[in-house]
């Protein structure tokens, strides 16, 4: 149980970075946007392989 309660908590945080994404993207920080972009799928890949 708590296996994926963990994996659930990586793709919810994945999904919070991807929303940074578009707002860093939106203000004009492609660095940032970048940054935040490879920890959303590093966060979803672990979540995903986790479960």
């Amino acid at each position: 149980m708590s296996e994926n309660v963990l994996a659930i908590a990586m793709v919810f945080i994945g999904l919070f970075l991807i929303g940074g994404v578009f707002s860093l993207a939106k203000q004009g920080l492609k660095i940032g946007a970048a940054v935040c972009a490879l920890g959303a799928a590093m966060a979803i890949t672990a979540g995903v392989l986790w479960w």
